[in-house]
């Protein structure tokens, strides 16, 4: 199999594990009768709990050759890039669509540049300034035309918004911070790291006094699980494979399959998608194209 196939079968699969994850949080939430099972809080924890055990014996290893100083950025990096947009996340799906948290996602690029140039004196151009602005009103957009729906919550789809602004911060973190850091050494050390926490609001919710046998604490068990074992874990390895082998552009296309099938899953569903959020997710994934686009280098005239 040629690398292009092998590079568009790695691509395809993490937009349908990511797009999907937004629906498999839903699951975890609520029963085929949209009645409530899990709470945020245990669905987010199992997500990492079973991301964590997964790279588990990947641990050791990976700790191995790392200093203590670049093991706390490392785990860092699992509270910002994992942790707590899971959370995040999971809240803003009680009371919004998934097609919607989907959609707001596309916003991680403009956020990587934005933190980039505030917290890590990354460069910015006027290009880049103005994808980030038509990425911020699309937005604005999908903000409004979920709050202006008969139970739209602004508040939750900010949520979502906080989650990729610690994406945004963690990526630049990562470059800045764990450049010569391989990349499933990350993974291991940051999910592992997260096994303690998970557990501990596991306890602190009273998930384990749950009825857990019951068929819909299983299904929703099992979603949760699959979230972060597929959605967390395996995503992570396989986007890292993808741009070592096709590079940094073409894996962060990625961004613009997953909002599709996420709305994909919420149409299936019958979450109510309109032509204003289709609007806004356009003019966003235009900002975030003007932003990423390569620039036209200067041309240097001859003496």
């Amino acid at each position: 199999m040629s690398n292009k196939i092998t590079n568009w079968i790695l691509f395809i699969t993490l937009c349908l594990i990511w797009g999907s994850s937004f629906i498999l949080m839903k699951w975890g939430l609520y029963d085929e009768n949209q009645l409530p099972v899990l709470s945020a809080y245990q669905v987010a924890a199992l997500r990492m709990l079973s991301s964590g055990l997964v790279m588990l014996p990947f641990a050791w290893q990976a700790l191995k050759p790392l200093p203590a100083s670049t093991i706390r950025y490392v785990l860092l990096s699992g509270w910002l890039g994992s942790f707590i947009p899971a959370f995040l996340f999971c809240i803003a799906e009680t009371k919004i669509d998934g097609a919607l948290a989907g959609s707001l996602n596309s916003l991680t690029p403009l956020f990587v540049i934005i933190t980039g140039a505030l917290f890590f004196r990354m460069k910015t151009s006027a290009q880049k300034l103005s994808g980030v602005l038509t990425g911020l009103l699309g937005s604005s957009l999908l903000l409004y035309a979920n709050n202006s729906q008969p139970g739209g919550y602004l508040a939750y789809t900010g949520f979502v918004v906080l989650a990729t602004i610690f994406y945004g911060f963690n990526v630049n973190m990562v470059h800045e911070r764990l450049k010569g850091v391989g990349s499933v050494q990350i993974a291991a050390i940051a999910f592992t790291g997260l096994i303690p926490p998970a557990l501990i609001v596991l306890i602190a919710d009273g998930y384990f006094s749950l009825p857990l046998a019951e068929h819909k604490y299983v299904i929703s068990t099992v979603a949760s699980s699959a979230l972060g074992i597929l959605g967390t874990a395996l995503a992570s390895v396989l986007f890292y494979v993808l741009v070592k082998k096709a590079g940094g552009l073409f894996a962060s296309l990625v961004t613009y399959g997953i909002p599709f099938v996420a709305i994909g899953w919420g149409l299936y569903y019958g979450e109510k998608i309109t032509y204003m959020h289709v609007i806004a997710l356009s003019i966003i994934l235009v900002g975030v194209y003007m932003a990423n686009r390569p620039e036209k280098k200067k041309a240097i005239p001859a003496d």
